[in-house]
């Protein structure tokens, strides 16, 4: 019998990579209306995914990375900003 903790965190690993997916899809169309489904569809799963999240987290089944110092993320940002990455 499968427990909440593994249909949670199966269902998390199961749309994650359905957003792998429609980030591959949606810049190589060039049909615009194709375009347009595709990236609703990866908002209501992005929404999904932040609503699954947000359960397995009340529920201790997933500990999020500690957040980074503010000095790592500036120093990315400057990073993209410079066009280096």
């Amino acid at each position: 019998m499968i427990d909440e903790k593994t249909m949670v965190t199966d269902t998390l690993a199961g749309i994650n990579g359905e957003l792998v997916r429609f980030a591959s899809m949606i810049p190589q169309t060039e049909n615009e209306e194709l375009k347009q489904t595709l990236t609703q569809f990866r908002n209501a799963c992005e929404q999904s995914q932040e609503e699954i999240f947000q359960i397995a987290r009340e529920r201790s089944y997933h500990v999020p990375a500690p957040k980074a110092a503010q000095k790592d993320v500036d120093h990315l940002r400057s990073l993209f900003e410079s066009g280096v990455m």
